[in-house]
């Protein structure tokens, strides 16, 4: 199996660190997306739409988009048990990742953090709904040690892998206590790995 990505990508980490604490074997092929890497022919059969991360399976098959790769990874394993309810909360919190969360916190990372564009308005536009979606996670982690299920799952990878650096993007975690305690959480899950 093998693994194409950006290290600092907060999407390719969710893979990386799924993998890990599955202690799954895996193959990591660093792309520079900077260099138009993701653009090239070879590239993009791998995956047409240009992007990281992608998985080839042993069978020479490629699978892209974060959260398909976690839940085919997961699949069979703790993170996504097999209980359709606990399935359907656990894919709830993922696609809250992906339009809820993700186009706030990721954005204002890249943008600060890895493009050094940090009078970008779109900076401040984001802060609100960026803000919105930490308060919707800090109110259930009030009353819930995990996202999905009572234990770690593949909606605690997702939403950590940009939570837990919501700071480069200048959003603060210390107003958010419960965020905090589940930081800590998905950190002692047996296997785990920061991101850098």
């Amino acid at each position: 199996m093998k693994v194409y990505g950006t290290s600092v990508s907060g999407n390719c980490y969710k893979v990386k660190l799924l993998l890990h604490v599955l202690k799954k074997p895996y193959e990591w092929i660093e792309i520079n997306i900077r260099n138009g890497e993701t653009k090239t022919q070879e590239f993009l059969v791998k995956n047409p739409v240009g992007k990281v991360p992608v998985l080839e399976l042993d069978s020479g098959e490629f699978l892209s988009e974060s959260n398909a790769i976690l839940y085919f990874l997961a699949n069979g394993t703790s993170f996504f048990p097999n209980e359709l309810l606990i399935q359907s909360r656990i894919l709830q919190w993922m696609f809250f990742e992906q339009y809820s969360h993700e186009p706030y916190i990721a954005v204002n990372r890249s943008l600060i953090r890895l493009q050094n564009k940090k009078d970008d308005p779109r900076i401040s536009a984001n802060l609100p709904k960026g803000l919105d979606a930490l308060r919707i996670m800090d109110d259930h982690l009030a009353k819930n040690g995990f996202f999905g299920s009572e234990e770690p799952s593949i909606a605690d990878i997702s939403l950590f892998a940009y939570t837990h650096v919501a700071e480069e993007g200048h959003f603060p975690l210390n107003d958010f206590p419960n965020i905090i305690s589940w930081i800590k959480r998905v950190k002692e899950i047996p296997d785990f790995i920061p991101i850098y």
